[in-house]
């Protein structure tokens, strides 16, 4: 095994990843599994699970699905004991499980703010309890990297509350990277610029990409494979073995600008 292989091999070690049906969390499932780790892709959709997976497997990874719904504890509570049961362990949790809406802010109805708050926030708080509690028991510890976003770090119109449930899945990230350093356990926020997604593409209006383009430095969206890279490094208990508490930023330079 060469020197970076080796650094960044998570051969034996189990992934689970809660999203791993969509555009962003697939690819990341599908790095995770070619450097080695067996994936556990957790969503609704079986069909759209498989597809990832027949790629894996065609690349010479391994993995399966697990049907979970983030809104439910009991559910979560289920897929963290299917996964005990089928791997024994669970080294890497990947949280990217997220809705949004371009609803006007005084628009916004009591229940979609609570329903966005819920599946952005609430889905991560919970499946930390429960994937953190059995990596914290675990003499290997673990590595969670929570889904962030480039809105829950300044404000963008547009998104009001999914920036604002983002902004507080970035300050969770930190406050259980604090908690749980010492134990084995590492936490992280991976935050993804501008890639187009299922959950975004109903706000990519022409005048709101034109403004993107402006902002953004590389003059172009990202491509979903570009996250694998600071996945690695975030999932690695040797290259990333003293990385906690940090938002990784991925956004083609869209933070650095200004004016």
């Amino acid at each position: 095994m060469s020197y970076l292989d080796d650094l960044f091999s998570l051969e034996g070690k189990t992934a689970v990843v809660i999203g791993g049906t969509g555009v962003l969390c697939g690819e990341m499932a599908q790095g995770l599994a070619q450097a080695g780790a067996e994936v556990v892709i957790v969503g609704r959709s079986e069909e759209k699970a498989e597809e990832r997976l027949n790629r894996v497997r065609s690349a010479g990874g391994q993995g399966y699905f697990v049907a979970a719904d983030v809104a439910s504890r009991e559910s979560l509570e289920s897929l963290l004991a299917t996964v005990m049961e089928r791997s024994g362990k669970v080294d890497i949790l990947v949280n990217g499980a997220g809705i949004n809406s371009p609803t006007p802010f005084l628009e916004i109805p009591d229940d979609e703010f609570a329903h966005i708050l819920d599946v952005n926030l609430g889905a991560i708080v919970r499946s930390c309890q429960i994937f953190g509690k059995q990596m914290l028991a675990q003499e290997s510890g673990g590595s969670i990297i929570n889904l962030g976003s480039i809105s829950g770090l300044g404000p963008l119109s547009r998104v009001f509350t999914y920036s604002a449930s983002k902004a507080a899945v970035h300050n969770l990230s930190k406050n259980l990277a604090r908690e749980w350093a010492a134990q084995g356990v590492r936490v992280n926020t991976l935050v993804p610029g501008f890639f187009p997604a299922e959950q975004n593409r109903k706000v990519l209006t022409e005048d709101r990409v034109a403004s993107i383009m402006g902002h953004t430095p590389a003059k172009r969206f990202g491509d979903a494979h570009e996250l694998i890279g600071a996945t690695l490094l975030l999932a690695s208990d040797k290259a990333g073995s003293f990385v906690t508490g940090i938002e990784m930023i991925v956004d083609g330079g869209f933070s650095a600008m200004s004016i």
